[in-house]
């Protein structure tokens, strides 16, 4: 199984990722991945680099998948480093290979299909995304198989879907986006796509957190610094107890995030519902 994880992030934000969780964000979804599928082979694409060598579409159709991670960009303000993954998520589309992203993944992919992203009016998700709760056609639909119909997952974006490309479904919402969860067809291609990170396990999840600390506290999610730090305090002490019943429940944090069985089902459901099949028939041709 060959595997293209496309990294959405610029070189510092890679790095400073790096710095403090050990890995880059496409590392640590290719670990993800390779969890999954321990037989994968997981290439990284650093399209936000000027000058990176970025495969073209007959390249992209020697891959089994794509998948695309989220990012600190905003697609709205469409910079160069932005509008080159564009046109990368165009060609995946094009070469008609499993595509599957997650954040900004959905977020690139839409814009892609003619859709368009803002600022979230409501204003940030982060840390915890809840009452995802599947549509009618999510509930029926392959990428949830095996997930209840309402849940909860990390999460971390300001952004969010406007207007959807043509033919693209709704898979989930909740009272923060309206668009969680998205099934996009686009010139012969086809994308599922999630606006969370089922793919941060809560160790890398609070990692982030305590990077995001200023951001916290400038957008009045804590009442101060104090409150801000106590709350890192008992994430960090859940992921090296997960039975801290006391913490767990204090935030409402259950299976849905500490299960990474059930946490990272999505995932799953795509390497054995649209990767596994593709790379059957290339294996028969």
């Amino acid at each position: 199984m060959r595997l293209l994880v496309v990294e959405g992030n610029v070189r510092a934000a890679r790095e400073r990722h790096r710095a403090t969780y050990g890995l880059t964000p496409s590392e640590s979804y290719a670990a993800v991945l390779k969890s999954l599928a321990p037989e994968a082979i997981c290439d990284i694409a650093l399209p936000a680099d000027e000058g990176a060598n970025l495969p073209e579409r007959t390249g992209l159709e020697g891959y089994d998948g794509v998948v695309l991670t989220g990012s600190g960009l905003n697609i709205w303000k469409a910079e160069p480093e932005t509008m080159r993954q564009v046109e990368l998520a165009r060609e995946v589309y094009r070469s008609g290979t499993p595509f599957f992203g997650s954040c900004w993944g959905l977020q690139v992919a839409t814009v892609a299909a003619g859709g368009s992203v803002r600022a979230n009016p409501r204003g940030r998700e982060v840390g915890i995304a809840r009452d995802i709760a599947l549509t009618p056609e999510g509930r029926d639909h392959p990428l949830y198989r095996g997930k209840a119909p309402v849940f909860t997952s990390p999460c971390v974006h300001g952004d969010e879907v406007e207007t959807l490309p043509e033919g693209a479904i709704v898979l989930a919402a909740n009272p923060v986006s309206d668009v969680q969860a998205v099934e996009i067809p686009y010139e012969g291609g086809r994308f599922w796509g999630i606006q969370y990170h089922p793919e941060f396990s809560l160790n890398e999840l609070s990692v982030i957190m305590r990077r995001y600390k200023p951001t916290l506290l400038a957008e009045g999610f804590f009442r101060d610094a104090g409150t801000a730090d106590q709350w890192l305090a008992d994430l960090e002490a859940l992921v090296a107890d997960p039975r801290r019943k006391d913490i767990s429940w204090r935030y409402g944090i259950g299976p849905d995030i500490l299960d990474a069985r059930i946490r990272l089902k999505e995932i799953e459901n795509f390497i054995a519902l649209r990767v596994r099949p593709v790379q059957s028939e290339r294996g028969r041709a």
